[in-house]
C-alpha cells in the first residue's frame, strides 16, 4: 500500500494555475485516504474563463501542433510510472491497469500528432455539367469557437486527452471540466500541454458543483460544441437543454457478447477475462451480458469459473493484483445488492460476492434473465452475468432488448451467423472473436439509442467534429 504526498493543483487558466476559491478533496477508494485537492471556481469567475476562451484564436502551424502531440506523448511515456501512481490514487484502479491506461494516452497523442499533418480538402471541378463554369471548388476544415468538454471517473486520464488532443491537432480552444473524483490527471495533463508549447487559453481546466457550473458549460451560446462522456441520464439532458449547438454524446452501455454453438471456448473465456474485468470493468465498453449457446454453457461456465477465480485483487497498490477498487464503497454497495437481487430471482453465483469497502471481487452469475437489475441497468463493476439461448433469432433478440447500443461482440467461425450479428445488432462496434470494449484510439467509437446519437469519438472523428467545412470555388481554366 501506497502512502504518497498530497497532490494540489490550482484551476489551470490562461495558462497560469490559480489557486483560489474553495477546495476539493480528492480521496483514494482504497484506503480512504486524502491523496489530493483541486481548487473550484465560481460560476461569475466561470463566464470570465468561457469570455476569454472565446476569443482566443489559435493560429498554429500544423507542424507546431504535432510538435506540441509530439511531446506530450514522449513525456507521458518517460513518466509512466508517475502517472500510473497519480491514477491509482485518485481511482483506486491497479497499477497494472493504470500503466495501461498511461500507455492509450501517449497513443492518443501520437495519432493525433500525425493526423494534425493530413490535409482532407476535396477539389471538384464544376465543368461536368450543362450547368457549370469553368471554375473550381475546394473545401478546407475551419476550427470551431469554443468546445466544452465534460469527462468522467472511469479512465480519468485517458478519457480527458481523447477531448483535448484532436483539439489542439485542429487549433480549437477548450475548457474543460473533469470529474470531482478523478481530476487530478486532467490538471497534470493541462499542465504538461503548457510545458510543451500550447499556448494560454487553449485549454482551460476548472472544476466546482456540476449543478452551479452546467448551465455555463452546456448551455452558454458561446459554446461552439458540447463533448460529453458520461451515463445517458445526463447525456440525454444535456442533449434537452443545449440549445443550438454541436454534440458530441458517448455514453452508457450493456454490451453482450454472444457465444454461438461452435465457438471455441477456450478462446470465449479468455475474451470474457479480458473484455469483462480490465479497469475493475468501469468501461463503458465492459461485456455486460454474456449470451452463451445452451449446449455449450456448462462447459464454458466452469471454465470460466475457473478462470476469473485466477485473477488477484484487492490493495491496487500490489503490482501483482489484476484489479482494484471500484470508484467508492457506494457503488460496491449498489452492486452487491443487485447480484443478491438477481440471486434471490433464481440465477446461480458462482464465484465473488464479496465486498470490502470499495473492493468488489470479480463474480460470475449463471442463469440470469435479461429482465434482471444486475444486467437491464449499465451496473458498472466486475460482475459477469451468463444468459443461456437456445437459437441465434434469440441470442440477436436478447442482446437487442436493452436501451443501449454501444457495442457487442461474437465468438464464432460460421460465417453467415457472424454476419447476422454485425449486421443485426443494434449498436455502434460489433467486433468478431474479440471483446466488444477492443479499439484503436483513432478508429471510430460510439453508439447509438441510449448510448448516444450516433456520432462518433477516436481522433479522426473528434477532428471532424471539432472542425466544419468551409467550401470556396476558384476560376480555372480547363485545358
Amino acid at each position: 500500500m501506497e502512502n504518497n504526498p498530497i497532490t494540489e493543483f490550482g484551476s489551470i487558466i490562461g495558462g497560469k494555475e490559480i489557486k483560489s476559491g474553495k477546495w476539493i478533496d480528492v480521496f483514494n477508494p482504497y484506503t480512504n485516504k486524502k491523496v489530493g485537492r483541486v481548487s473550484s471556481i465560481s460560476p461569475d469567475q466561470l463566464d470570465k474563463v468561457m469570455e476569454d476562451t472565446y476569443r482566443t484564436k489559435l493560429t498554429l502551424t500544423r507542424y507546431e501542433r504535432q510538435s506540441i502531440l509530439n511531446k506530450m506523448a514522449d513525456a507521458v511515456d518517460a513518466r509512466v510510472d508517475e502517472i500510473s501512481r497519480l491514477i491509482t490514487d485518485e481511482a483506486g484502479l491497479s497499477l497494472k491497469d493504470t500503466r495501461y491506461e498511461a500507455s492509450r494516452v501517449a497513443d492518443v497523442l501520437r495519432f493525433s500528432a500525425i493526423k494534425a499533418l493530413d490535409d482532407d480538402s476535396q477539389v471538384f471541378p464544376c465543368d461536368v455539367s450543362k450547368n457549370g463554369k469553368k471554375r473550381r471548388i475546394y473545401t478546407m476544415r475551419e476550427p470551431l469557437k469554443l468546445i466544452s468538454a465534460i469527462t468522467p471517473f472511469n479512465h480519468p486520464m485517458n478519457q480527458v486527452i481523447h477531448k483535448i488532443a484532436p483539439a489542439i491537432a485542429t487549433n480549437n480552444t477548450v475548457v474543460l471540466k473533469p470529474s470531482e473524483r478523478t481530476p487530478l490527471s486532467a490538471y497534470y495533463l493541462a499542465k504538461l500541454a503548457l510545458d510543451c508549447g500550447l499556448p494560454p487559453h487553449a485549454l482551460n481546466v476548472i472544476n466546482g458543483p456540476i449543478k452551479e457550473l452546467a448551465d455555463t458549460l452546456v448551455n452558454d451560446e458561446r459554446v461552439s460544441l458540447v463533448s460529453f462522456t458520461g451515463s445517458s441520464t445526463i447525456g440525454k439532458e444535456i442533449a434537452r437543454n443545449s440549445g443550438y449547438k454541436k454534440l458530441v454524446l458517448e455514453l452508457g452501455g450493456s454490451s453482450a457478447m454472444l457465444i454461438l454453438e461452435d465457438a471455441d471456448i477456450d478462446e470465449a473465456v479468455e475474451i470474457t477475462i479480458n473484455g469483462t474485468f480490465k479497469n475493475s470493468a468501469q468501461r463503458c465498453t465492459a461485456i455486460r451480458r454474456i449470451l452463451v449457446h445452451e449446449s455449450i454453457a456448462d462447459e464454458y461456465a466452469k471454465k470460466l469459473t475457473a478462470a476469473v477465480g485466477k485473477i488477484t485483487y484487492g490493495d491496487p497498490y500490489d503490482q501483482k493484483n489484476d484489479m482494484g477498487t471500484v470508484i467508492h464503497e457506494a457503488a460496491a454497495i449498489e452492486m452487491e445488492e443487485r447480484v443478491n437481487d438477481a440471486i434471490a430471482s433464481g440465477a446461480k453465483c458462482l464465484i465473488g460476492n464479496h465486498r470490502v469497502g470499495a473492493v468488489f471481487s470479480p463474480t460470475v452469475l449463471d442463469h440470469v434473465q435479461n429482465n434482471y437489475t444486475v444486467v437491464a441497468k449499465e451496473t458498472f463493476g466486475p460482475v459477469a452475468p451468463i444468459l443461456r439461448f437456445k437459437t441465434l433469432d434469440e441470442a440477436i433478440e436478447i442482446a437487442n432488448d436493452t436501451p443501449y447500443g454501444l457495442s457487442g461482440a461474437v465468438v464464432s467461425n460460421h460465417w453467415p451467423s457472424i454476419q447476422r450479428v454485425i449486421s443485426e445488432l443494434e449498436t455502434g462496434t460489433v467486433n468478431v472473436n474479440e471483446a466488444p470494449s477492443y479499439r484503436l484510439e483513432w478508429t471510430p467509437f460510439g453508439g447509438v439509442k441510449d448510448s448516444g446519437l450516433g456520432y462518433k469519438e477516436g481522433v479522426i472523428e473528434a477532428m471532424k467534429a471539432y472542425t466544419y467545412v468551409k467550401t470556396y470555388s476558384l476560376p480555372w481554366e480547363t485545358p
